[in-house]
Parts: structure tokens; sequence; C-alpha cells
């Protein structure tokens, strides 16, 4: 096999900033990446093009030509100052999966297709998994629309990629299952001392704006009995966030952004805005800590006579992965020699946007410390290897649903 580290360290000089990795949806840095990698596919023995929808498509045909596909994919585009693993990891693995098929000239009872789709971060524009929807026929018109901060149009900057805005339907894949090989993104394998792992779900997710409104005044005058101070409010918000977060296994729940006004040193704070974020693998366990959040700040607001706005925000359900796909790959991690373990995946990823449509199923690798969307993220050239190696198999043994 050829050295999976080495591509995924060439493939990240193909970025819009020097000594780091920056590479938005259909930037040039985007079509550099997808031209090198149709590169390495055809080296691996698949025929390539670009879908309508932007996606990268390597195809290697089984015994019988014109046989059903089983597709294999993640992303290429990245979030700004990003590490180099995250979607590029699940691309170039599986076209080294495929590189080795070819080597041997082993050819499957299945078409194996390998995607590299262009927009799972939605840094670029205010959409995401663009292309992984149209593949699993859910691509949504409005995002054609969208327009970035420079007020490029998502339809404009996908034809100038080389899609076509017009033939987006022509994208859907009719095929046998979706499989993704992704690092986990998070500390859990690491902790359990494990490379690998299989994942259950990814974790349906809930965020809202809040809006505190109290009174600002002078820091010096206003006696702390009569004060209606937004960010004393807020803060008890924050805590009551924290609390139904860790009041069940699986549950998540964070405060990310904090902003106060006016903000200045010797002013009570007269208005907090802050954002939260709920996800599990489980809706109802999701639903009923949002439900609990909102009432325990409207509590804490009522108790401290300040106003209270809950604005809604994204709002998606958990993706459970097919039963018979998480079977077959821990079955593959235990040939492999390494204890299965489940895990549901606490962030979004591109296999989301085929449940329901096809069987679809994930498997994680280990990173160093839990870190991504970040230069520090890090995976070991042995785990990479071995995620490979789980992936072949996989490939050779697959059973297709009934």
């Amino acid at each position: 096999m050829s050295d999976l580290m080495a591509r995924l360290d060439a493939f990240a000089a193909f970025s819009a900033d020097d000594g780091a990795l920056t590479r938005l949806c259909f930037s040039p840095p985007h079509r550099a990446a997808a031209d090198r990698l149709m590169e390495w596919m055809r080296a691996a023995g698949m025929a390539v093009h670009l879908d309508p929808a932007g996606t990268v498509v390597g195809r290697y045909e089984g015994a019988r030509p014109g046989a059903p596909a089983l597709l294999l994919g993640s992303h290429i585009d990245t979030v700004r100052n990003a590490g180099k693993y995250d979607g590029n990891l699940g691309v170039l693995a599986a076209v080294e999966a495929v590189a080795e098929l070819n080597r041997l000239g082993e050819r499957l009872p299945f078409a194996i297709e390998v995607l590299g789709f262009g927009d799972e971060e939605g840094v670029r524009f205010p959409v995401t998994l663009t292309g992984s929807r149209a593949a699993a026929g859910r691509f949504d018109p409005a995002a054609l629309e969208g327009r970035d901060r420079d007020g490029v149009r998502f339809a404009d900057a996908l034809a100038a990629f080389g899609g076509d805005p017009a033939r987006i339907a022509e994208a859907k894949r009719d095929a046998l299952a979706y499989l993704e090989v992704h690092i986990e993104q998070g500390p859990v394998l690491e902790a359990e001392g494990l490379p690998l792992g299989t994942v259950t779900a990814i974790n349906g997710a809930t965020r809202f704006t809040v809006t505190v409104t109290g009174m600002a005044g002078h820091a010096g005058t206003v006696p702390m009995e009569l004060r209606r101070d937004a960010l004393a409010a807020a803060a008890e918000m924050v805590l009551a966030v924290e609390a139904r977060g860790a009041s069940a296994p699986g549950l998540v729940a964070t405060v990310g952004r904090l902003e106060t006004f006016p903000g200045a040193v010797n002013v009570i704070p007269g208005r907090v805005v802050f954002t939260v974020d709920v996800r599990a693998s489980d809706d109802a366990l999701r639903r009923s800590a949002v439900q609990a959040i909102r009432e325990a700040c409207a509590a804490v607001a009522g108790r401290r006579g300040v106003a209270l706005d809950v604005q809604p925000g994204h709002d998606a359900d958990a993706a459970p992965c097919s039963p018979g796909v998480v079977a077959q790959i821990e079955a593959a991690v235990r040939r492999a020699g390494v204890r299965p373990f489940r895990l549901p995946s606490g962030a979004g990823h591109d296999a989301m946007a085929f449940t329901g449509v096809l069987p679809m199923g994930m498997l994680f690798v280990r990173c160093k410390g839990g870190i991504s969307h970040n230069p520090a993220e890090s995976i070991t050239a042995e785990d990479a290897a071995l995620a490979v190696r789980v992936l072949l198999d996989i490939l050779r043994n697959f059973e297709p649903a009934p």
C-alpha cells in the first residue's frame, strides 16, 4: 500500500492560507484538491467524474460491470485553520482500500464508489451537507440561493467549480449502503485505549439563542439588592445548562458563546446574549433536556426580575446507524484483534444525509486528545493503516441488506 499519511500531508497543502489549512467549499483550493483526488482515484483503478453537486466520484467496478455500488465517502472541505484528518482521512482511506483491491486484481460482487463531498462543514455558505444530501436525493433547492459573506450565490460558486445547479437531481446514488471512516473528534477511544470504534448513531442536536435583559446601571451607585443584573442571571442559567447536560449518560449541553452589553468595567450588565447547544443520540432525552433548560432559565429570570427571550435555531433529529452495518463493522474490528467498542458521534457527518435512505454506518479512528477542527488534530500511522485494513475486511465480507 502507498503511504496514506504522506498523502494526507500532501493533501493539506491545498489551502487558502500559508502555514494553515483552510479549504472552503467551491474555493480554488477545494478545486485543486478535487483535481488531485481525481488523479489518485484514477491511479487506484477508478473511473472518475465530478457530479452536478460538486462531489468527486470514483467508481471501481465489481465482478459484473454495472453492479450496484457500496458507497464510501467523507468530505474534503475544511473549517478555517483546520486539522489534516477531519473528512480527508475517510476519503483517502477509501481510495487506499480500493487501490489495494486493484493491485491484487480483486473484484467484489458489487461496485465501490468513493465520494469526496465538498460542503460538510457549512463554513462558507449558510447551508451544509449539500453534496451528501444530493447523493441521497435530499438536496434542498433553496440552498442554491445561499450567499457567502462576499455575496456570492451558492449556485454561482457551484457552477464555477464545475458542478451544474440545474442537474443536481442527477447526483442521487442508488446504492447498497454508505460507509464512512472518520476521526472520532473526541477523547473516548483514547481513554478506552482503543484505535477504532463502531458508531451507533450521530447525535441529534438542538441550538437556540437566549437573550437576558435587565437594567444597566452604575457599578458604584446601585445597591446590590436593587439591581437587575443580566449577567448574574445569565450565569445562573449557564450553570443550569451545565447541570442538565450532566444529568444523564449520553447527553451533553454547552453554552458556546456569551456576549455582555454594554461591556464596560464600571457598568452593571443590562443585556446578555448566549447560545445553547444540546445533543444526544436519544431524541426524547434531548427534547426533554431542552424543555428543562428553558424552564430553568425562565425560573431564574422570574426570580431575578429580568426579561427572557429564547430564539430557536438549528434542530436535527439523531441519525441512527443501521444495525446490520454496525454488526458488520464490529465483526471486522473483532477480526482485526481489536476489542469492539460502540459509541455515538457527538458531531455531525455526511452519513447523516443517508439515514432512512440507505443502510449506513461509520468507523471511528482514535485522535490524540480528542482534538479536532484545530491544527493540533493528530492520528497515528498505525491507527490509519489499521482502519484501512478493517475497511478492506468489511468490503470483502460485506453482505447487503436483504
